[in-house]
């Protein structure tokens, strides 16, 4: 008779091993939905009431400030001229529609006033913050992580204050980062889709695997990219970027499933409707903002074609109203171009991008002194200053460092994906240096920097692993003892966030205009390039 460990050792390892999947099982977020909802709602509303407090101060004598000059009356002029709006000063409008179109929905609502012309970039602020907390939640399949991320952005200076001011770079923000998070959306589809095929025995059917459907959330990023190209042209440096990471994605899920020829089956599966999706959806969108333009009679270069441009030549056959756009988006161009250092156009607080990650030149949107009262002191001053808040701006160098090794060395889609953002609004201004710019350019990064730092302080965290519940001689059991390394991650991870909160109390007065003393104001300008 054969020992019972003796059969044990004899049996095959296959009849008692389960065979290791060859496939990755899909994993599309944290089960606690309720939770994740209820986290997320919570630090909404904190962002919110942030946003929202005391918006229509400061003003400049009951009229915008900095560049509110521009856009407060440009939206008025569509609430009130037919949609349509002009700038006397320059011309020509110098940017396409979308963003007035947001500030004009809340000048309808409030009238022509702090709040109607602020209200709408308030909101956005404020759905930013929720949509960065769902992504970074998706991403990292953890709602603390999410809430990680959201606490960020609420203390940081620079979206708080493009939030509370009447100008399109919050309108940027949060259309690309609604984009980005539609792609990171059809990624985990695409991967569910791909499972799915798997089961059903379809993946190898061809080389080159099998056809994904209608992609909707895809489509949803395009038609947003067409929003943002329809607030500011940078928006098509989001569509260049995000379009090849779209592409990455689908190569990455065909060689994750066994597709025998995953290049090729995304080049004749994926690419033509990521193109259609990404390209042509945003072209149409852009061109759909100008429908007042359309319609009206009296739009900037509505009638060019006769006037400023021929009738006859190459293009004849296109209808009027297009050659007589392009025309206009010509001049536009030509504005941009031409607005260099080179050609003597300076500002005292241009910055340019290598400055930019960390917020060594901040924006100074208002000061006022003199007639200010309420310090406290004999002469007070009052300011509103766009900046990042340093305790996370100032790691951006490091962060950034950590995101590329992970990318590189452990093949971390998130930060990849991170990265691909936070390029897509820094990088191609390095093109262009010449051009006049300014660190509320930089808003759009704000986003991308908040998902990798949120992403790092996960890596800091760590798991919270169980370590076995031991029992005393008597054999009752004793408290579980303490993941000691989980514990210090969790200690630094609180201490850098209350940092960050204790950073953005610190820079309030001069994100918000208090009155403040002209000492106060001189200690809260750290670096010499803040001056």
């Amino acid at each position: 008779m054969i020992p019972v460990t003796e059969a044990r050792s004899t049996r095959p390892v296959s009849a008692v091993v389960s065979p290791v999947p060859l496939r990755p099982a899909p994993d599309f977020g944290p089960l606690d939905t309720a939770r994740g909802w209820a986290v997320t709602l919570v630090l909404t509303v904190i962002a919110g009431i942030t946003r929202f407090l005391n918006l229509n101060y400061p003003t400049d004598a009951r009229t915008p400030v900095f560049d509110e000059k521009h856009y407060a009356p440009q939206a008025w002029q569509m609430v009130t001229g037919g949609g349509v709006e002009d700038n006397p000063a320059y011309g020509l409008v110098v940017h396409p529609p979308v963003g007035k179109q947001f500030i004009a929905v809340s000048e309808a609502l409030f009238g022509y006033n702090a709040w109607g012309w602020r209200g709408t970039a308030a909101l956005a602020g404020t759905v930013l913050v929720l949509l960065v907390i769902r992504i970074v939640r998706r991403m990292s399949r953890s709602t603390l992580i999410g809430a990680f991320a959201g606490i960020l952005l609420i203390a940081d200076g620079l979206t708080f204050v493009s939030s509370r001011i009447g100008m399109l770079d919050i309108f940027m923000a949060l259309l690309v980062t609604a984009a980005f998070g539609c792609l990171i959306v059809d990624r985990d589809e695409v991967r569910e889709r791909m499972a799915a095929a798997d089961l059903a025995g379809r993946v190898g059917l061809t080389d080159w695997g099998p056809r994904l459907g209608v992609r909707w959330w895809r489509f949803g990023a395009g038609v947003l990219l067409g929003l943002a190209c329809g607030t500011k042209w940078s928006g098509i440096y989001f569509i260049m970027f995000f379009g090849l990471m779209s592409v990455a994605f689908d190569v990455s899920a065909r060689r994750a499933y066994g597709v025998r020829r995953p290049w090729v089956g995304t080049l004749v599966r994926d690419v033509g409707p990521a193109l259609y999706a990404l390209v042509v959806i945003p072209l149409v969108v852009y061109l759909s903002s100008y429908w007042a333009w359309f319609a009206s009679e009296t739009g900037t270069y509505r009638h060019a074609v006769g006037s400023q441009v021929g009738t006859g030549g190459a293009f004849a056959f296109l209808p009027d109203a297009l050659r007589s756009l392009w025309y206009y988006q010509g001049e536009t161009l030509d504005f941009h171009s031409t607005l260099t250092n080179s050609a003597g156009n300076h500002h005292p607080w241009e910055s340019k991008p290598w400055t930019w990650p960390m917020g060594l030149r901040p924006m100074l949107y208002y000061y006022a002194d003199g007639t200010v009262t309420g310090c406290g002191e004999a002469q007070c001053v009052k300011a509103v200053m766009a900046i990042g808040t340093p305790a996370l701006w100032w790691l951006a160098l490091p962060a950034l460092g950590w995101m590329i090794w992970r990318s590189v060395t452990r093949r971390d889609w998130r930060y990849a994906a991170v990265l691909v953002g936070y390029g897509a609004g820094l990088l191609p201004w390095f093109l262009t240096l010449d051009r006049q710019m300014y660190f509320f350019y930089a808003v759009v990064l704000a986003p991308f920097l908040v998902m990798g730092v949120a992403l790092v302080l996960g890596d800091i965290l760590g798991s919270s692993r169980p370590v076995g519940i031991p029992r005393s001689p008597t054999g009752t059991y004793l408290p579980a003892p303490v993941d000691e390394r989980y514990a210090l991650g969790l200690l630094i991870v609180s201490i850098y966030l209350g940092l960050v909160i204790a950073n953005f109390v610190w820079l309030w007065p001069i994100l918000t205009g208090m009155p403040i003393s002209p000492a106060t104001w001189q200690d809260h300008l750290w670096l010499p390039s803040w001056r």
